[in-house]
């Protein structure tokens, strides 16, 4: 059985960097060991990947694409402080 195509499109772009960024913060399990890891310095690349993305595409976003973006930014940048202090 066949998986359906994804939609490729800048907001699955961006949670597809989020989740990955959710998971080296240890937010989410890996999807195939099913175990929780963190790393910070994959999770802080990932963050400021999205951060530059948000810089580089100013202008040129929908509103909806600008909201997801800044909310993903938002959540992602408040567990990393949390991660920070609790290490």
């Amino acid at each position: 059985m066949s998986q359906p195509d994804l939609p490729v499109d800048f907001s699955s772009f961006v949670v597809s960097l989020a989740s990955s960024a959710m998971l080296h913060l240890g937010e989410a399990p890996d999807p195939i060991t099913r175990e929780r890891a963190v790393n910070p310095v994959l999770a802080r690349n990932t963050i400021d990947l999205l951060g530059l993305l948000r810089d580089k595409t100013k202008g040129n976003l929908d509103e909806d694409e600008v909201r997801l973006l800044d909310s993903v930014l938002y959540e992602l940048r408040l567990k990393y402080v949390e991660l920070q202090k609790n290490q």
